[in-house]
């Protein structure tokens, strides 16, 4: 990051009020030179006054060393030019002085009034000394050069130095200003990799939480079925060999099925995380986990999902599982999108593998109404013959089975009631937005 501000000013340390020690060898090194030049004119002024000539020199060193207070105190160092000027001294005290001054942050009007009284006081001491001479002979000019040289010389000592002073300041301000800008875009972009580096986790919680809902929705019911066919199998297999070669039969297709749907998915998982390897690897980290979810969301969104046509075929598995269960259809039939569908899908599959796990036996009726503005649907079970051929079946439950139906449905904007009925037995319902 850049150094400016708090930093700077930790970074920066120099004796006294200066912010490196450069810079006070450099004010040392002016108001030395100021003060040899003032000690130099103090000889003059200590003739011209008609004062020891040690008191003109001391005066003028010390006049001078007022320029090593330049960065602190630019207005004494100007005010004390403007007033040892009638003694013609103190010149470049003065330039330096106005360059400092211009370049500080005072205000405009202080700078214009200061640098007015310095233009104002040498043009007249300038004036009063063109005058003197060409009054003692020195100069033979007409008299125009009086105001002329005055004018010159004034200005050429009191605006050149103003206008670098203003110059310099304004672009130190500049830089200043880009340099707190810049410091400030890199934290707003430090802040935004922090807030992407957020939403990445989120995001990849989010899929991983999708990806385990539809694994378990996958395996859930198949498994189920095969350990209820199982079961079954077990239960027949002296008494009716004909259908336990049947039952065999149908636990090998819901084997192969769930392979199927499970090489599916995981291929699509591979394909979303082994493509591009070597372009990602020179792209930021958090770039990388909201690129990886994102393709993963997509991808998951993009494969082949089961719909509303396969709950016949859904239904009928079930059927030969031993599970006593009609399908009633209400309304128009109409095709939603792939999402709805592959939702109301979910909600039904697991719905009936609920009764398998929990009510085997259990006599189940299944609604699905196709309305308006939404789709409905409800799986309903009757309370479970206490005494069933499937019970030795034992399909253990891990619990997610309704909190999946329900973060699914409100995903979209559904409503998902879930519970025991009053006869006994246990009710899902779901409403889904066709939108």
């Amino acid at each position: 990051m850049t150094t400016t501000g708090e930093d700077t000013t930790a970074a920066q340390k120099g004796p006294w009020w200066w912010a490196r020690w450069r810079s006070a060898v450099l004010d040392a090194g002016l108001a030395s030179a100021s003060a040899v030049e003032c000690a130099f004119e103090g000889i003059r002024f200590a003739d011209d006054a008609g004062i020891p000539m040690a008191a003109g020199i001391v005066f003028g060193v010390l006049a001078g060393s007022v320029l090593v207070v330049r960065r602190k105190w630019p207005i004494a160092v100007v005010l004390v030019s403007i007033a040892i000027t009638p003694a013609q001294m103190g010149y470049l005290m003065g330039i330096v002085g106005l360059y400092t001054l211009a370049a500080s942050e005072l205000p405009r009007r202080i700078i214009g009034s200061l640098a007015g009284m310095s233009l104002v006081g040498m043009l007249i001491v300038m004036f009063v000394r063109v005058r003197q001479d060409m009054a003692h002979g020195e100069l033979d000019l007409g008299d125009w050069f009086v105001p002329f040289a005055s004018i010159t010389t004034a200005i050429g000592m009191t605006a050149p130095p103003l206008l670098l002073g203003l110059y310099v300041g304004a672009r130190r301000r500049l830089m200043e200003s880009l340099r707190e800008r810049a410091d400030d875009l890199e934290r707003e972009l430090q802040l935004l990799a922090e807030r992407a580096e957020e939403r990445a986790e989120w995001a990849r919680g989010e899929e991983r939480t999708r990806i385990a809902r539809e694994m378990h929705d996958v395996v859930a019911h198949r498994v189920s079925l095969m350990v209820v066919h199982a079961a079954a199998l077990q239960a027949v297999a002296r008494k009716d060999p004909e259908k336990a070669v049947k039952n065999a039969a149908l636990v090998g297709d819901m084997g192969r099925q769930a392979l199927t749907e499970l090489r599916e998915m995981l291929g699509v998982l591979r394909s979303g995380d082994g493509s591009g390897r070597h372009e990602r690897a020179a792209v930021p980290l958090v770039a990388v986990g909201v690129a990886a979810a994102a393709a993963a969301s997509r991808a998951v969104d993009e494969a082949d999902g089961p719909c509303l046509d396969d709950l016949e075929t859904l239904i009928g598995q079930s059927a030969a599982a031993g599970m006593a269960v009609d399908l009633s259809v209400e309304g128009d039939v109409r095709s939603y999108a792939a999402q709805i569908e592959q939702t109301a899908f979910r909600v039904v599959q697991e719905a009936l593998t609920n009764v398998h796990k929990h009510a085997a036996g259990a006599k189940t009726h299944v609604r699905l109404a196709h309305r308006v503005s939404e789709i409905a649907m409800q799986v309903e079970n009757e309370p479970p013959p206490e005494i069933s051929s499937l019970a030795s079946a034992r399909l253990p439950s891990g619990g997610n089975g309704l909190v999946g139906m329900k973060e699914r449905v409100s995903a979209l904007g559904g409503v998902f009631v879930s519970g025991p009925t009053e006869a006994g037995g246990f009710r899902v319902s779901a409403v889904i937005p066709a939108a």
